[in-house]
């Protein structure tokens, strides 16, 4: 379990918080992106990224020439605040006002860090295409120097974490039963496509793609570099 700090107890609705270590996890591993949060120059910014969880540390991809990497650089860090969030599915009420969804969302809160050494940068990024598919870094080209130093990374240790999610059905007032209006879940899911081959790619499809339609075995959760000593 994660402890419970003020900015990770609810104020409302606590039946639907927890602080539960191995549910935070499979929310940051099942999802691809995730929205971070930072103050620059007293003005808030959010910005989407691409992000993996390594251990107990949360990484995080971006630009070296980005607003949060270049704030990160100082030995203080940078204040964050990320989310993740997978929308499972739409809740039809009879009412207007008991629509709903069903959701699992995970909320991070802590200092960030640039990544510096790049050995642990390049595992990070090895992780990070791992996590699209088990075995893609052993198919594709490693990033060069140049590349790499085009690259910044930004760890952020899983500390101050919560999980809020809804699951189940429609929650409307008993008075509102025998309203004649439909009511029900509509489920929502992630799914793979059909691979569309580049153009001169002579290679068949590799099999952590859906090839025919069935979607791949998500990779399992890299072991990756050893998470950087708190600071």
């Amino acid at each position: 379990m994660y402890p419970p700090t003020d900015r990770t107890t609810a104020t409302r609705m606590r039946d639907r918080m927890s602080h539960d270590r191995a549910a935070v996890h499979a929310v940051l591993d099942e999802a691809y992106h995730c929205a971070l949060g930072f103050v620059v120059d007293g003005e808030p910014r959010i910005l989407p990224t691409l992000h993996v969880r390594v251990g107990e540390t949360l990484y995080l991809h971006g630009s070296t020439g980005s607003r949060p990497l270049l704030a990160a650089r100082g030995p203080d860090g940078l204040a964050v605040c990320v989310s993740v969030t997978l929308l499972d599915g739409l809740v039809y009420a009879r009412s207007q006002f008991n629509h709903s969804a069903n959701y699992r969302s995970v909320v991070a809160h802590g200092t960030a860090h640039l990544v510096t050494d790049d050995r642990e940068k390049t595992e990070v990024l090895t992780a990070l295409v791992e996590k699209v598919g088990a075995g893609r870094s052993r198919e594709t080209r490693p990033p060069n120097r140049r590349e790499l130093a085009e690259t910044a990374v930004l760890a952020l240790p899983l500390r101050e974490v919560s999980l809020r999610a809804r699951a189940g059905g429609v929650g409307d007032d008993e008075a509102d039963l025998d309203l004649p209006y439909w009511a029900g879940v509509v489920p929502l899911r992630l799914t793979p496509g059909l691979p569309e081959p580049d153009a001169g790619v002579g290679v068949g499809v590799p099999g952590y793609l859906p090839a025919g339609g069935t979607p791949p075995t998500p990779a399992p959760t890299p072991s990756g570099p050893t998470p950087p000593a708190p600071r």
